[in-house]
């Protein structure tokens, strides 16, 4: 027999179970909310992000579970702290922004995710996500 206590305890860790099961409990890192992998896309292409276990703050916040994200156009993750290069297939995102509208060449590209904290230094693979998207 349970007491009251353990009783919240063990249904809390049977729905815990339970969402992890289903997939529907997200893990630490980023992820692409749109456009979907393997999308055919047209100009402009809307690209939304998301990241789960840190907090999104402004290029230049060195405090620590903190950063923002960058996205490499046809790029790869980038190691763990290097500073994300800037430049036209590399976007920084340094006021927090979480989307934005991008005019890419028809064919097929990979939008990589990239988090990296306030000095634009990588968390690494584990902080990245890589999708491909075929423009029209």
């Amino acid at each position: 027999m349970f007491t009251n206590r353990g009783s919240r305890w063990m249904a809390g860790a049977l729905c815990a179970g339970l969402l992890l099961a289903s997939g529907v409990a997200r893990a630490a890192g980023v992820s692409f909310i749109e456009p979907k992998d393997g999308a055919t896309v047209t100009n402009p292409v809307h690209v939304k992000f998301a990241v789960e276990g840190m907090k999104i703050a402004p290029a230049g916040t060195m405090t620590e579970g903190t950063g923002h994200h960058h996205l490499l156009i046809d790029g790869q993750p980038v190691p763990k702290g290097t500073v994300i290069p800037a430049n036209d297939k590399s976007l920084h995102f340094g006021k927090g922004q979480t989307e934005t509208e991008l005019t890419l060449p028809p064919g097929d590209h990979t939008l990589t995710l990239q988090f990296g904290d306030g000095a634009h230094r990588s968390y690494g693979p584990e902080w990245s996500q890589t999708i491909t998207v075929h423009v029209k």
